[in-house]
Parts: C-alpha cells; structure tokens; sequence
C-alpha cells in the first residue's frame, strides 16, 4: 500500500536512508572520526565555545588570522545521531588558506524534540555572529553550511530575523527541507513528528525571500527523494529573489560529498569559497 508518493513504506524507508547508496557506511563514519581526530592535532588554536546553558550548546573553533572569514558547519545524522566532535575536519582544508572554521553541537532525539534542536541551531549561529569581533573574524564574511539534518538546520536557521542580511551565504548538502515523508518513514521513532509539526518545521514551506545566496549540493549516489527534496528547494528559493547555485557532484556520495566542502580545488568547494568573499 502506498504510504507517500506511491512509495509502500519499505520503499520510502529505503529512500530516506542514504546509507543504501554506499558500499561501507562504517567506513564513511570512521573518515569522520579519523579526518576530525587529525584536525584537533594539526589545526592551532582550537576553542570549545559555549553558547547555551544546556550540555551540548557548544561549538568547536578553530581560529584563523584577525579578520578572517569564518565557515560554520552542521552535522546531519538525522537529528539524532553524530555530534560536532565528528565534523572537525574541514578545519584542515578551511583554516589552512585562512578562513576561522566553527562546527556547531546541538542535542538529539529523543532527548531532544526537532524543534528544541532547532532552536539551538540558530542560537549557536546568532551566537557567532554577534561574538564575531572578538573571535577574530570578519562579520561581513560568515558563510553557513550544513549536511543532511544539518541542511534543514541551517535553512531554518537563515530564517531567524536575527540573521536576515548578516550571512554571507550558505552550502546546504544533501537536504531535507519537507519534512512530510520524514514523520512517514523509519526515522520518525525518535523524533515523533505529527503531520502538522512536520509541515510547520519544513522549510520548504517558509518565506524563503531572506535567504542568503545559496549553493546546494548533492552527491552523484543519493536516493531519488533527496535529488527531488533539493530541486523542489532551489525552486522555491529562485521564485523567492534568492540566488541559487545547483550542484551535482560525481563519484560523491550523500557522506562523503562533506569532504570537497572546504577544498577549492573541487567544484563543490570553489563555488563555497566564492560566497564568502568579500
């Protein structure tokens, strides 16, 4: 029986899970602990930040020279998996032609809801923006970026009045932005969404008319419902006045497109570099 779509539920649980396009999805996490172990050895001047009062309202830092530009990054892992301690690694490729790089911790599900998730999110990137002189980097130059999860956090993030004209602009990879088909599928348990609060905290469906110019991103092995989740976006983003960059990068996949984020040298990461110059 057709459950969203005409997807029968082991159909559209096997399209919102990306793991199903790789060979070893163990391999793809262990590239994130082993990349983001050797950021904290080799990138100077790491600072744990804290921009809340609860346990995982932190941020990691890694500091460039003052006045640099500064990438913030937000872990996917469907809002209830990974952590910030697992994205350090762009700090390599970020701090090393001197732009500040930030990866920001959230809680998760289902200790967490969606929307308290959110809501740290966009605290942690406000907290940025207005603590930006004394980190060192330059205010008018904060590119957002976010992977998965961390894409719809992002977006929803951009939408907070607090950041309308302050970011320069933001890669969201591999999103979900309608979260409809997610309160549907398998990753529903932890999170509980209801139609009517997935509908609410979808991007897709908000005044998008303030978002910065955007670049988004999808690797060449993904599922047919994330190629739709980034076209229906980018859509709505241009009929909003928002400039959009469509990527489709080949032989990535929807864990290790992360990877060409901060290097210019691939097509996803020069055209990153481009929104935060300044």
């Amino acid at each position: 029986m057709a459950v969203y779509r005409g997807f029968d539920q082991q159909e559209l649980d096997r399209e919102y899970s990306p793991s199903s396009r790789v060979a070893d999805f163990d391999a793809e996490l262990a590239a994130y602990a082993r990349e983001s172990g050797r950021a904290l050895r080799e990138v100077p001047g790491h600072r744990e930040l804290r921009y809340g009062a609860d346990g995982p309202e932190l941020i990691d830092f890694f500091p460039a020279l003052p006045g640099a530009p500064l990438h913030v990054f937000v872990h996917g892992g469907y809002w209830q998996e990974l952590g910030k301690e697992d994205s350090l690694f762009p700090a390599l490729d970020f701090v090393a032609r001197g732009t500040a790089y930030a990866a920001v911790g959230y809680g998760l599900a289902p200790a967490w809801t969606v929307e308290q998730i959110a809501g740290q999110v966009t605290e942690a990137v406000v907290w940025l923006v207005e603590h930006a002189a004394e980190l060192g980097v330059d205010p008018e130059r904060i590119v957002l970026s976010g992977s998965s999860a961390g894409a719809h956090l992002a977006a929803t993030a951009l939408l907070d009045g607090r950041l309308r004209g302050r970011i320069a602009g933001a890669a969201l990879l591999s999103g979900v932005y309608d979260l409809e088909p997610v309160a549907l599928s398998y990753i529903n348990e932890p999170l509980g969404l209801d139609a009517e609060r997935a509908r609410r905290l979808s991007p897709l469906f908000a005044d998008l008319s303030a978002l910065p110019p955007l670049v988004v991103a999808l690797g060449e092995y993904e599922t047919g419902e994330f190629a739709r989740q980034q076209a229906e976006f980018a859509h709505a983003a241009r009929d909003a006045g928002v400039p959009v960059r469509e990527l489709l990068i080949g032989g990535r996949n929807h864990f290790d497109l992360v990877f060409d984020l901060g290097r210019t040298d691939t097509v996803l990461g020069a055209a990153v570099e481009s929104r935060g110059r300044g």
